[in-house]
C-alpha cells in the first residue's frame, strides 16, 4: 500500500516538472510594440526675436462730459453703450431761461444804440452852434478893433464860442460812454448766446459712450458730476512691461523704425490686432526691474477693449540661419528641455537641447539638434529612449493598432 502511494506521488511530481519546463508562448514572448508617431524635420530659417508678455488695453482718450450751464436736463439723445461721432448731440438742457437772457441783452443793446444815435445828433447840433459862435466871436473882435463894438460885446461872443465848443466836447464824451455801453451789451449778447448754445451738449470726440450717469428730468449744475464718460477706442493703447535687460535693444531698434506689436485677446488667440510701439517710459521701475512700454493699435474692428488683459508679442530683430523645430516637440525633463530624435533605424533618442526664442508656434534650438534631423511632435506619451517607432500622419496617432 505504501509503495503504491509513493509511485503515484512520483508520477504527479514528474507531470508538474514537465509543465514547468514548457517554453512560454503568446504575447509575453513578443518584442516591444512599435509606437506610431508623427515627426517633422528641423529646418534652418530666419527667426524673429519676440518678447511675449501680458498687457492691458487702455482707451486713447477718456472724456467726462459735464454741463457748462445750470438747468433742467430735458433730453438724452443717445443710447448707453452706443458709438458716438464727434459733434453728435448727447444732451439738451432747458433753453428757455437762456433764450430770455439773449432777448434782454439784445434789448439793452438796442437802447444803447438809440442813445448813441441821439448823442451823435446832439453832437452835430453842438458842433454847428460852436462853429457859429466861433465866427461870431471873430466878427465882434474885428468890430472892436474898428471901434464899432464894445469890448464887453467881444468878450461875450468869445465866451459864447468857448461854451459851445465845450458843449460839443461833452456831447462827444456822452457818445463815447454810450458806445462803450453798447459794446458791453454786444458782449453780453455773445455771452448769452454762448450759454444758450451750451444747452445742447455735443460729443467732444468720437468713441464709445458708457453708462448714463444723470437721467432726464434732473437738475444739473455747472461743471458738476459727469453726465456720461466717453472712451475713444479707435485708436487704442496697450500698456505692458518688459525686463530692463531688453531696454537697450528696444531703444536701438526703435530709433530706426517702428517696432511691430501684436495683441491677442485672452479668450481668442487666433485673432491678433497689429500695431506699433509708440512710447518707451522715461524710467525703469526699480521695484520690478521692468520698463513700461505703450503700443498703439488702430482697432477699427473693435477687437481690443479698454481695461482687458491681452497677450502682447513685441517683435525685435531676427536671428539668421537658426535651427527651428515645432514648439510642441520640446519637452521638459529632469535634465532640462529635450526632444525625441528619430534615428535611421526607426528608433528614437532623447536628446537634451538648448532652446532659444519662440515665435509663431515654433522654437529656435540653439544646441542639440541639427537641421534635417526629424523630431517627434505627436505620440510622445508612449515613447522612451530606444523605442521603435513608425511614422504616420498626426491625425492617425493614437487611433489604434496600425
Amino acid at each position: 500500500m505504501t509503495i503504491h502511494r509513493q509511485s503515484a506521488f512520483l508520477f504527479f511530481l514528474a507531470i508538474v516538472l514537465a509543465g514547468c519546463k514548457q517554453p512560454a508562448k503568446g504575447p509575453a514572448a513578443a518584442g516591444p510594440p512599435v509606437v506610431p508617431v508623427s515627426a517633422v524635420q528641423a529646418t534652418r530659417e530666419s527667426a524673429p526675436t519676440e518678447l511675449r508678455v501680458v498687457g492691458t488695453a487702455e482707451a486713447s482718450a477718456i472724456v467726462q462730459v459735464k454741463s457748462q450751464v445750470a438747468g433742467e436736463l430735458v433730453r438724452v439723445a443717445f443710447t448707453e453703450g452706443q458709438n458716438v461721432a464727434q459733434g453728435d448731440l448727447l444732451f439738451q438742457i432747458d433753453p428757455r431761461p437762456f433764450e430770455q437772457a439773449v432777448r434782454q441783452a439784445e434789448a439793452a443793446a438796442g437802447r444803447d444804440r438809440a442813445q448813441v444815435a441821439q448823442a451823435e445828433a446832439s453832437l452835430a447840433r453842438d458842433q454847428a452852434q460852436a462853429r457859429f459862435a466861433e465866427s461870431d466871436a471873430v466878427r465882434y473882435n474885428d468890430l472892436q478893433k474898428e471901434g464899432l463894438a464894445s469890448r464887453s460885446q467881444s468878450d461875450q461872443s468869445r465866451a459864447g464860442a468857448d461854451v459851445a465848443r465845450e458843449s460839443a466836447r461833452a456831447t462827444q464824451a456822452t457818445i463815447d460812454s454810450a458806445q462803450a455801453a453798447l459794446a458791453s451789451d454786444m458782449a453780453a449778447i455773445e455771452a448769452a448766446r454762448l450759454n444758450l448754445s451750451y444747452c445742447e451738449i455735443h460729443a467732444p470726440l468720437s468713441g464709445r459712450a458708457g453708462n448714463l450717469l444723470v437721467h432726464s428730468g434732473n437738475l444739473v449744475k455747472v461743471n458738476d458730476v459727469p453726465l456720461v464718460v466717453i472712451h475713444r477706442i479707435a485708436p487704442i493703447f496697450v500698456n505692458f512691461s518688459v525686463p530692463e535687460q531688453r531696454l537697450e535693444s528696444i531703444r536701438r531698434l526703435s530709433a530706426g523704425r517702428k517696432l511691430a506689436v501684436r495683441a491677442f485677446p485672452r479668450e481668442d488667440s487666433t485673432r491678433a490686432a497689429v500695431g506699433y510701439l509708440s512710447v518707451i517710459d522715461n524710467t525703469v521701475d526699480a521695484s520690478t526691474g521692468t520698463i513700461r512700454l505703450k503700443a498703439t493699435f488702430e482697432n477699427r474692428d473693435g477687437l481690443l477693449w479698454p481695461g482687458e488683459f491681452v497677450n502682447v508679442v513685441l517683435t525685435l530683430d531676427a536671428v539668421p540661419n537658426a535651427t527651428v523645430v515645432p514648439a510642441e516637440a520640446v519637452q521638459s525633463g529632469q535634465r532640462g528641455p529635450y526632444v525625441y530624435v528619430v534615428k535611421s533605424d526607426n528608433t528614437v533618442e532623447a536628446r537634451v537641447v538648448t532652446p532659444g526664442p519662440a515665435f509663431g508656434g515654433k522654437m529656435v534650438i540653439e544646441k542639440g539638434v541639427a537641421p534635417g534631423e526629424a523630431v517627434v511632435t505627436d505620440g510622445l506619451l508612449m515613447l522612451f529612449p530606444g523605442a521603435r517607432v513608425r511614422l504616420v500622419d498626426a491625425a492617425k496617432v493614437g487611433t489604434g493598432p496600425l
